[in-house]
């Protein structure tokens, strides 16, 4: 059974919290979601407990060392993509992920919630 990863879903809202997110549009998820080669590179480099907490779901049933335990992926590694999380809110609604479609739209209002940086006109200069 696919659940709500609470250790994922807390690792999301502190990199929002952190401005670690962007903000992009609903379609973007297919060019911005990170590659089977990069998900491996990135499994390779830094382990599957780390590849995990970019994902919001779990498959209780599943493998801890296999990387098909991980579902409804939001961001790239380095950054939460706003389009990942739209994707993975409307994907768990589509199979009644309760808890992963609230956790989802939790993060989405997040980010809808901050404000876009805005540079010093020194900045700028």
């Amino acid at each position: 059974m696919v659940k709500l990863s609470k250790t994922a879903f807390g690792y999301a809202k502190e990199l929002v919290n952190e401005g670690k997110f962007v903000r992009d549009e609903r379609g973007a998820w297919s060019e911005d979601q990170p590659s089977t080669q990069e998900e491996n590179e990135f499994i390779r480099l830094h382990g599957i407990n780390e590849y995990a907490k970019w994902h919001l779901g779990v498959d209780d049933e599943g493998d801890e060392q296999n990387k098909r335990k991980y579902k409804f992926p939001y961001g790239d590694f380095e950054k939460v993509h706003r389009c990942g999380v739209i994707t993975a809110e409307s994907r768990a609604g589509q199979y009644r992920y309760h808890d992963i479609e609230l956790a989802a739209a939790h993060l989405h209002g997040m980010i809808d919630e901050k404000k876009p940086a805005v540079r010093s006109r020194r900045a700028r200069a």
